[in-house]
């Protein structure tokens, strides 16, 4: 793996992140997480911040959960307890090395998880066939790595070129077809199977095979990790104006804000959470 050119070290990140129930679903399935931490510390993160990305690393993490009752809102929360717990213990195993090993390391935190929720998933009855989705980015000095599985979604605005690209792949049937150049964006967004699945965390899937890669980031460059209530209200288009050009309102909210008011004035049928972080 190549690294990047410029010096990345002392960059600035300053994140922000907002979630809401939406005015339809009677609970918030939806979790979202921030930390910062190295071989030696852990700290969670609030809703809106900035650090300087040196010493430490940071993860950004969203998930959806699904299942009846209560089951999804469960299955997200231990979604993102896992990882305050597994990742610090996979930090100091790679600590050397690390540009070799982020994938086996997010390839063993997903199996982690899957492996936790099955077995809750498994215990209790009310909490049978929970499922969860994970969009997850771990910046370190100059690279941001990630991992997902599910329909979050994780967005690279680069400064170089000032466009937007999806860098996960949704994993439904739907997110294939659009991928496959088979059906637009207008069209994967009222297909009646847009929301169908394919792969998840728990829900008794006993192998997970989560989607990884690495994306060296510069000054000006902006990440949204996002779940499917936000993007059911907002084109991709309509995303890259709110954070590259909000109006003189819109910049009066925090990135995250603008993005989550927006979908839900257009949507709002489903929980929508969203967190951007910038480098500067």
């Amino acid at each position: 793996m190549m690294h990047p050119t410029h010096s990345a070290t002392g960059r600035l990140l300053r994140w922000s992140g907002r979630t809401d129930r939406g005015k339809v679903r009677p609970n918030n399935e939806d979790s979202f997480l921030g930390l910062l931490f190295n071989a030696y510390e852990l700290h969670r993160l609030g809703k809106i911040g900035e650090a300087i990305a040196g010493t430490t690393d940071f993860v950004f993490a969203v998930s959806d959960g699904m299942g009846g009752a209560k089951a999804g809102e469960y299955a997200s929360q231990i979604t993102v307890e896992k990882i305050t717990r597994l990742l610090p213990r996979a930090y100091k195993q790679s600590a050397v090395g690390l540009e070799a090993g982020f994938s086996d390391v997010l390839d063993e935190l997903f199996d982690e998880i899957n492996k936790a929720l099955t077995y809750v998933g498994n215990s209790y009855e009310e909490c049978q066939g929970m499922q969860a989705t994970l969009s997850l980015c771990w910046f370190t000095p100059g690279w941001m790595y990630f991992g997902h599985i599910g329909d979050t979604r994780i967005y690279y605005l680069s400064a170089r070129d000032g466009g937007i690209k999806q860098l996960t792949h949704d994993d439904t049937h739907v997110g294939w077809l659009f991928r496959k150049g088979q059906i637009n964006e207008r069209e994967a967004r009222h297909h009646p199977r847009r929301t169908a699945l394919q792969k998840a965390l728990g829900g008794g899937n006993q192998f997970v095979d989560p989607q990884v890669g690495a994306v060296a980031y510069e000054p000006g460059d902006q990440f949204l990790l996002c779940t499917d209530g936000l993007v059911e209200g907002l084109y991709d288009s309509q995303l890259c104006d709110l954070l590259r050009a909000p109006t003189s309102e819109e910049i009066l909210l925090t990135p995250a804000q603008r993005l989550v008011e927006a979908s839900l004035a257009n949507s709002g049928r489903d929980n929508t959470t969203a967190l951007v972080i910038e480098v500067s």
